[in-house]
Order: structure tokens, then C-alpha cells, then sequence
């Protein structure tokens, strides 16, 4: 089944509790928090309290995505504050395998994100701690990035992986994704699809979803 995550990178933060609240309605299956420290990524963006606020105007899953150095020194304090889902960069930590633990004991799922540079290997050896696995199809950092094609051969290698795995674990991409190249990336195995400007850029949002969905279906 296709999902999508809008990501509220996107979202206008001055009606966040709004923007937050309206997606359930417009279909949404997750919500897409990414947090920047301006360490690993270039920018800065949103922490922990802002999280929490998000959880309160909404009953969605929280997608959360850090793009931040030493990601285990903050993955207790996101869980308190409501993530459900926590994703963190096999390049942001020198050990993966605990980090992922740490997720899994503090109460979340626990995802890990590959950069275009980094090679599916990174997986082989911790499948068994995840429940997500999100390929970047874009640089992190920014919101409104061109779609990487070469991506579409990394995603269809991931799938191989994960169903070789035996485990059920998501699939997710981030970065450009449009009805072109949403269904690219389906074709190519991906079932959660993040999406910023496609869906808070549109007059009609459930619209917008439904479009994302339909032609990753096709």
C-alpha cells in the first residue's frame, strides 16, 4: 500500500497547528518532520518543542528525520516529545547498529536514511533493527531540490534487499517527488512517499494526495 508523508518543511509555520491538523483530512498517512542542526545539513530547522506541538494537532504518525550529528544523544527526548517513527543517517553516527537500538528501546520505529553517495552495503548488516529504511533522492537539507535519477537504480536495490531480508520494513523516499516521479519511485519499489511542496504547494490537498497515490498505483 502507497503512503504518503507530507513533509511540513513545506507547511506555512506560521498557521503550523492548522497545516498540521488539515492533513489527516487530505488523506495523509504520516507526517514528515525533518530536524537540521546546521552541523550535518547546512541548515536549521525544527527540535524537539516543535515536535511536541505537532503531536498535540494531530493523531497522524510522526515521521521524524534527523539530519543531525550524534543522533543518539537526542532520540530519548523525540520519543518523549511524540515521534513515532525515528530516522537517522547511516553517515551521522559512528555506530549504527546501537543507534537503531536505542530507537527501538526508547519506544519508535527505527529507520535509517542513505544520502545519493551512500551505498545500499550500509544495510547489510542491520536489517533486523529497522523498520524503515528512507532513501534521499535529493542532497539533504533543503526543501524544492530536483529528483537525482540515478536513485531509481538505489531504490530498486534496496527492495531487492529487504525482500530478500525476510523482514517487513517501509520503504521510503524524499526528495522531488511529484506524480512522475512518484510513480517512478513505486515502480522501482518504494511504498512511503515524502512530499513537501507537491502537497502544501496545492489549492486542493486531498487532491494533491490522491494524485500522488493514484499514479504511484499505476
Amino acid at each position: 500500500m502507497i503512503k504518503i508523508a507530507p513533509s511540513i518543511l513545506a507547511a506555512d509555520f506560521a498557521a503550523m497547528g492548522q497545516e498540521v491538523a488539515s492533513l489527516q483530512a487530505a488523506g495523509a498517512d504520516l507526517v514528515h518532520v525533518d530536524v537540521m542542526d546546521g552541523r550535518f545539513v547546512p541548515n536549521i530547522s525544527l527540535g524537539q518543542g516543535m515536535v511536541q506541538a505537532i503531536r498535540r494537532n494531530t493523531a497522524l504518525p510522526l515521521d521524524v528525520h534527523l539530519m543531525i550529528e550524534e543522533p543518539e544523544r537526542y532520540i530519548g527526548e523525540f520519543v518523549a516529545a511524540g515521534a513515532d517513527v525515528i530516522s537517522i543517517h547511516a553517515e551521522a553516527t559512528r555506530h549504527l547498529h546501537r543507534a537503531l537500538g536505542l530507537v527501538r528501546e526508547a519506544g519508535a520505529k527505527a529507520g535509517v536514511v542513505l544520502n545519493p553517495a551512500t551505498s545500499p552495503e550500509a544495510l547489510r548488516y542491520i536489517l533486523d533493527k529497522v523498520d524503515l529504511v528512507l532513501v534521499m533522492t535529493v542532497n539533504p537539507g533543503f526543501g524544492g531540490q530536483a529528483f537525482i535519477p540515478q536513485m531509481l537504480e538505489k531504490i530498486a536495490c534496496v527492495r531487492r534487499m529487504i525482500d530478500e531480508s525476510g523482514y517487513a520494513i517501509d520503504l521510503e523516499v524524499d526528495g522531488g517527488i511529484v506524480a512522475q516521479t512518484a510513480r517512478q519511485v513505486a515502480a522501482a519499489g518504494a511504498n512511503v512517499l515524502v512530499a513537501g511542496s507537491a502537497v502544501f504547494g496545492a489549492a486542493d490537498r486531498a487532491q494533491a494526495i490522491e494524485e500522488l497515490k493514484s499514479h504511484a498505483r499505476v
